[in-house]
């Protein structure tokens, strides 16, 4: 697997992997599809923040991606992000994501980051199992929180403080 930055050729292949989970999943309470100018966009801004935009590509095609923002506007919070990660549904279950999380998380540490918090929502087991192989621990639990699919989610927070 090759892991590099993402560029404004990738929106196309990265909105098409998000979708799936906008469509298909609780997993992003994002409800509608959004376009590939709105993932450039996305990047842009994630990029113009000086925080890291990263794909996965087996065989020469993105198969994930992952990128950190601001956790809040706050200027004390500057050293804190909130972590994205989304794999294709078929890249799923292979370690791919474990692989791209340890990227992402090289990455911002030499960003000079020293939080980096995920948020998932609940229930989703193998995403709370990546995030706590990372050794991120569960800092916080928000029920009822959103509603999609005509039913109420919770979601929970993992951190992880990089100098550690």
């Amino acid at each position: 697997m090759i892991i590099r930055y993402a560029t404004f050729k990738d929106s196309a292949k990265i909105a098409e992997i998000y979708n799936f989970y906008v469509v298909n999943t609780a997993a992003t309470f994002e409800e509608t599809p959004v376009s590939s100018e709105e993932i450039s966009s996305r990047i842009t801004k994630v990029q113009d923040a000086n925080l890291p935009w990263i794909v996965a590509l087996k065989d020469d095609a993105i198969v994930g991606y992952a990128y950190a923002t601001k956790w809040k506007e706050r200027s004390a919070y500057r050293f804190s992000v909130e972590s994205t990660i989304y794999l294709s549904s078929q890249a799923q279950g292979k370690g791919l994501g474990t692989q791209l999380y340890k990227a992402l998380l090289v990455k911002l540490k030499s960003h000079g980051i020293n939080n980096v918090i995920g948020g998932i929502t609940l229930p989703n087991p193998a995403s709370v199992a990546l995030h706590e192989k990372l050794q991120m621990r569960k800092v916080a639990h928000f029920p009822q929180v959103g509603f999609k699919f005509g039913k109420w989610l919770d979601v929970g927070y993992w951190q992880l403080n990089l100098r550690d």
